[in-house]
């Protein structure tokens, strides 16, 4: 819905400078009020320049009678009593002046007595006129205000999304944070060795993350390269319990992926099955159809913590905002299978 009150620049000069001496000379001529052939040069010179004028007063008037209206009424609120305040303004402004400065002419070209039929004629086509050029502008003014509010609308929604991705994207550091530090908690206290190791794979892993929490999409081969070693500090953890595999053999630098996508997943997966060296958590990645196809066991934890459900809501809401595209989320003989859209470089 556009907004007719919007500030909007309207550059009518030219249109002006042509249209008032056009009517300046059409209007006394097609009436009859001028009859050349009775006027020398600089009669004709004077008439001509004094309908010009009229024409001027009469445009300039309704012109600023339009502007002051249309910051009282609006065609969307108001429809009627816009009609009505447009009509009574043209018709109660353009008939006098016009009257009063056609007869002035009467007295200037030193006639005997002016003729009013020849005057309503032209006071008439004056009015005519009047209400063309009046519904033009209008026209011209509901264009640009849609023109103008659309072009607004675009920017608020795309400031909206903007705001609502960076919402998401800080979403991440925390939560990463969080899981990160209790592994690491968990390991001093169980592994000190292994929880050197583990601080110093983080802060390779953490740097990634900084790196590009503000890019919207990065290279297939970047984030899988992240994957992998995100995957190792799970490695230090859980040693052969777990396993991440990647069967594709495509070209993953003519993809691109929202960064930080695959590091949700394999969280996701280790978060909320059990596994062990008997049984571990095998986790694939494979491409099809141009998508990244994330596969692993369903085997949910027996005593299981309340989960706050950041982790794929914000990856989805991410996709959607970043690619225009969901995720798809199903499940298939105890699998658990996330299908991330890619896209391509070029």
């Amino acid at each position: 819905m556009y907004d007719e009150n919007i500030n909007i620049e309207l550059n009518d000069t030219t249109i002006r400078i042509v249209l008032i001496p056009f009517f300046g000379f059409v209007i006394p001529n097609v009436t009859g009020m001028i009859d050349n052939s009775h006027y020398g040069i600089v009669q004709l010179l004077f008439a001509y320049l004094y309908f010009t004028f009229i024409a001027f007063a009469i445009w300039q008037g309704n012109r600023y009678l339009l502007f002051r209206l249309r910051l009282r009424f609006s065609w969307l609120s108001q429809p009627m009593y816009k009609v009505i305040a447009l009509v009574v303004s043209n018709i109660f402004y353009t008939i006098p002046i016009s009257v009063g400065l056609m007869t002035m002419w009467y007295v200037f070209a030193q006639h005997a007595s002016a003729d009013w039929n020849v005057i309503y004629k032209a006071t008439a086509l004056c009015v005519v006129c009047v209400v063309f050029i009046t519904h033009t502008y209008e026209t011209v003014f509901l264009i640009k205000s849609w023109g103008t509010d659309k072009t607004k609308g675009e920017q608020l929604k795309k400031a909206k999304v903007q705001a609502e991705l960076e919402a998401l994207k800080s979403q991440i550091d925390p939560h990463f944070m969080f899981n990160s530090l209790n592994t690491l908690s968990y390991l001093i206290e169980n592994d000190s060795s292994k929880a050197k190791l583990y601080n110093d794979n983080l802060a390779e892993v953490y740097r990634y993350i900084l790196y590009n929490k503000d890019r919207n999409l990065v290279l297939l081969s970047e984030e899988l390269t992240f994957a992998e070693k995100y995957f190792s500090l799970i490695k230090i953890r859980f040693d052969n319990s777990v396993s991440f595999t990647v069967a594709s053999t495509v070209d993953h630098d003519a993809f691109l992926i929202p960064p930080i996508s695959l590091q949700i997943l394999l969280e996701n997966a280790i978060k909320h099955n059990e596994f062990s060296e008997r049984k571990p958590m095998i986790i694939t990645l494979d491409i099809q159809n141009e998508k990244a196809v994330i596969t692993n066991d369903i085997r949910p934890k027996k005593i299981k913590k309340q989960s706050s459900h950041i982790g794929l809501n914000n990856l989805g809401e991410r996709y959607k905002l970043i690619t225009e595209k969901e995720i798809a989320i199903r499940q298939e003989a105890k699998k658990f299978i996330v299908e991330l859209p890619l896209l391509k470089t070029s």
